[in-house]
């Protein structure tokens, strides 16, 4: 299996880009296509002893900044490595694309280069996230400012196929992310979602509205969302998360006693740090695409990009995107 990955795309690159995908070669037995310039690419594994082994270069001479507009990854940034990783992925030079670029170049051209599965509204950003009893699926959580009620339909159907069949969760269930639990709760996408989800509860496992204090006390698998609503509950559970750490290594590295305490509970620390540390998903897969594109965040060290080269692979290996495909085809024909 080859996984295409922009070298340029994060706050990182190209050093953690390259040390995660060497690392992904050596432990997940992929071969890696690196879109980007290829001589600094070299100039920065040689000068830190990376093994370029399995990884082969596509040279890009550009890198697309966070702050240009989007669209311009059409045309006029063309000779981007974010640009390059979609046109290859197109061309069948890799099966699945990884970049920790901007997120809004990204969706523009999956959407225009790779294209969407036919009869996919909008692709989705699915986040899987740390909850309580196993990861859960925040989706969207960036991709749609605004939505139409069918749109979060699909979004769920989409994560629960996600979820099925990469993390093997049975019927997942899908919750709607709301400012109440009733049904009788939220503004007017809200409440004709929650009548399109419990008419499809059937086929989706509909468990209801879903209160942003409990996405992730274990209640659903699947939280569907509008981009807006769904990106400020991201950003304000990665915010709230990193406060908390730090507060918690301020308390244990107070004082002399506190350090002894630190030494008994640096086990537990060490699982609670692994269970919340988003590196360890890797990225966001953006669904209703053509082909598996995994976004990594913006910030992605090299053990985020591993994982995200790992997920790429199990996106292609588990069939999501037949399965998403084929699952519109059959609404379609109803």
């Amino acid at each position: 299996m080859r996984i295409i990955v922009d070298a340029f795309g994060g706050d990182n690159a190209p050093l953690a880009v390259l040390q995660g995908a060497s690392a992904a070669v050596r432990e997940y037995n992929v071969n890696i296509l690196l879109c980007g310039n290829k001589q600094k690419i070299l100039d920065t594994a040689r000068e830190h002893g990376i093994p370029m082994d399995n990884m082969d270069i596509a040279h890009a001479p550009e890198v697309f900044d966070i702050h240009e507009e989007p669209t311009k990854i059409l045309k006029a940034r063309a000779d981007t490595s974010l640009a390059e990783g979609f046109r290859r992925l197109v061309m069948d030079d890799g099966d699945a694309f990884v970049s920790a670029g901007s997120t809004g170049a990204m969706l523009v051209g999956a959407t225009f280069i790779v294209k969407r599965i036919k009869g996919v509204k909008r692709p989705a950003l699915g986040a899987v996230l740390p909850g309580q009893a196993g990861p859960v699926m925040l989706i969207d959580t960036g991709a749609n400012v605004e939505c139409r009620p069918e749109m979060l339909v699909q979004f769920a159907a989409m994560g629960g196929i996600y979820m099925n069949k990469v993390l093997k969760i049975g019927s997942p269930r899908v919750g709607l992310l709301n400012v109440g639990a009733e049904d009788t709760k939220g503004d007017q996408l809200r409440l004709d979602t929650h009548r399109l989800l419990s008419e499809s509860n059937s086929k989706l496992n509909f468990v209801g509205n879903v209160e942003a204090r409990d996405a992730l006390e274990g209640v659903c698998d699947v939280l569907a969302a509008d981009g807006f609503s769904g990106n400020v509950l991201l950003k304000s559970i990665e915010g709230t998360v990193g406060m908390i750490m730090k507060n918690i290594k301020a308390v244990l590295t107070k004082n002399a006693l506190t350090k002894a305490g630190a030494i008994l509970v640096k086990p537990g620390m060490k699982e609670l740090k692994a269970k919340m540390d988003y590196a360890e998903y890797g990225g966001a897969p953006l669904l209703g695409v053509c082909k598996p594109v995994i976004k990594a965040h913006g910030s992605s060290d090299a053990k985020a990009i591993k994982n995200a080269v790992r997920q790429a692979a199990d996106f292609t290996n588990t069939g999501v995107i037949k399965q998403i495909g084929e699952s519109i085809d059959q609404k379609n024909k109803k």
